[in-house]
């Protein structure tokens, strides 16, 4: 009986261990690159798929072959896809400028070529504006050329998926950049848009120094497929995708949101911390695949799975069709 036992154990113990092997991928973090109060470690995987044919939501809105509609819902836009040889990848958090109201967009997922209409969740991120701003088309969006920029409006886009929580942090982030650079950053245009704050030259400025030193990290990389960051000596976010190819496309976009999020959060004495070492960030991604998990449908053929905990959370985007991990956003809060 006691070896019963005993075996019984070992089994549990083997099914508890795949499972986390499976929540928790076997990446390698290279050494910190840091520029003032921002460093960035890049993260080092395996392909989970070999398709080259994903054009990211920026190149696809710039080629006119992803269509973003409004809809007249604060919370749900409608995309299409009308190529009939490229899927498009949409971030969760991307911007589209245009409508009604400049929105982000809630989901990862991947938008298959010739795909009609597809509704995705949507929040606002500027809260004055219900109607058509100069010569922009109020029924669909013109472009999307950032991001959010701060782990607080990651954690009320994906975690508490509150539009009340992602105004607040969007003015937050507004208040944040003002307080820094000094003078308005926002536009008269719309006060409330975070796209035109991010439009300011002041604010694009400020961001492309950090941009022109650490741009070039990725350069003959083959196998980097993420990255973390760290702001002011504090781990803040991390985010990995389905393949390298991929992630070369989105780093440009990347590095400036994170960049803005270290202009916006400067402290000169807070800068002055050492950097998280790499085995910190692998600490921090492992212990945050060990949370417990809830799943939902979300958009077509994406699933949502978050693991959230009190000091960090995961949101991992999953495309049924191909049976793989598009996007995994890791966000310390703490």
């Amino acid at each position: 009986m006691k070896l019963k036992r005993i075996i019984c154990g070992l089994a549990a113990l083997s099914v508890f261990a795949a499972i986390a092997a499976a929540q928790s991928p076997a990446y390698r973090i290279s050494a910190p690159y840091s520029h003032k109060n921002l460093t960035i470690y890049l993260i080092h995987g395996k392909d989970e798929t070999s398709k080259t044919n994903i054009l990211t939501l920026q190149e696809a809105m710039e080629r006119k072959i992803l269509r973003v509609y409004e809809t007249s819902d604060v919370n749900e836009l409608a995309v299409e896809n009308i190529s009939k040889s490229f899927d498009v990848f949409i971030q969760s958090g991307d911007i589209v400028k245009g409508g009604k109201q400049d929105r982000i967009l809630g989901v990862s997922i991947i938008i298959a070529a010739g795909s009609g209409r597809i509704k995705i969740e949507a929040f606002c991120v500027e809260s004055g504006r219900w109607q058509k701003r100069g010569n922009e088309d109020a029924g669909q969006f013109s472009s999307s050329n950032d991001r959010i920029v701060s782990k607080e409006l990651k954690l009320a886009a994906n975690g508490e998926r509150s539009q009340q929580e992602v105004w607040a942090k969007v003015s937050e982030a507004q208040g944040k950049l003002e307080k820094n650079l000094g003078g308005a950053m926002t536009s008269a245009n719309s006060q409330s848009s975070l796209q035109l704050s991010l439009e300011n030259s002041k604010v694009t400025a400020s961001a492309d120094e950090y941009v022109r030193k650490l741009s070039g990290l990725i350069e003959g990389r083959s196998d980097v497929i993420g990255y973390a960051f760290s702001v002011n000596g504090k781990i803040n976010s991390a985010d990995v995708y389905v393949s390298n190819a991929l992630f070369k496309k989105l780093w440009p976009r990347m590095l400036k949101a994170a960049a803005v999020e270290a202009v916006a959060e400067k402290d000169e004495r807070s800068a002055a911390r050492p950097a998280a070492k790499p085995e910190e960030i692998t600490a921090f991604m492992s212990e945050a695949d060990r949370g417990p998990s809830e799943e939902r449908a979300a958009s077509g053929s994406a699933r949502i799975v978050t693991r959230d905990k009190k000091d960090s959370a995961v949101y991992e985007a999953r495309d049924e069709k191909s049976k793989t991990v598009v996007h995994r956003a890791y966000v310390k809060k703490q």
